[in-house]
């Protein structure tokens, strides 16, 4: 038997003397990390890509020990799984300009305060203050939602002014002292 030089003949000569996948790992590892490592020139996939390549190779090694090259099986598995890693990434970079998340300053001091004081008021006085004032919904939108009348929004209205304004008059700390 003629030796390759990727020592194919060698690795034949192995497995007819019953090497176990262990053997071929120590035997090869090393080989087809710094293979691959050539091919993405990072190392840590690489050596990711080795270590998947074997542990598929475990489910399927009644089958692959028998084929010339077992070595060629976990070196293909390996160069492919780098390939798909090298697709994802280059699909990542495409994307990613357009899944930037834009930086949304934090809520101003008065922002806090009033959300602080619309916790203070009870829930259907609470609904429609933020409905009207933040949402920009009309009287008659609030209404249609709430599923009362016109006049009963403006009574919920009416109380969450008052009770807002007395709310925001009160001395308070300032935001983040207690």
């Amino acid at each position: 038997m003629s030796s390759s030089p990727d020592g194919s003949a060698s690795r034949r000569t192995q497995r007819g003397a019953g090497a176990d996948l262990d053997e071929l790992y120590e035997a090869h590892s090393t080989r087809l990390v710094a293979q691959i490592y050539a091919y993405t020139r990072d190392m840590a996939l690489a050596e990711d890509v080795v270590q998947e390549a074997f542990v598929r190779v475990v489910a399927r090694w009644s089958k692959v020990s028998t084929y010339d090259d077992p070595v060629g099986w976990i070196r293909r598995v390996a160069w492919n799984l780098a390939t798909s890693d090298w697709r994802r990434s280059r699909r990542a970079r495409r994307l990613a300009p357009r899944l930037r998340e834009e930086h949304v300053a934090g809520p101003s001091p008065d922002r806090v305060v009033l959300v602080q004081a619309l916790a203070t008021l009870p829930p259907v006085q609470r609904r429609v203050a933020v409905m009207f004032y933040l949402a920009d919904m009309s009287l008659a939108d609030i209404a249609d939602f709430e599923r009362v009348s016109e006049n009963a929004v403006k009574q919920r209205l009416h109380r969450a002014r008052v009770a807002l304004a007395a709310a925001l008059k009160e001395p308070r700390s300032e935001v983040g002292r207690a």
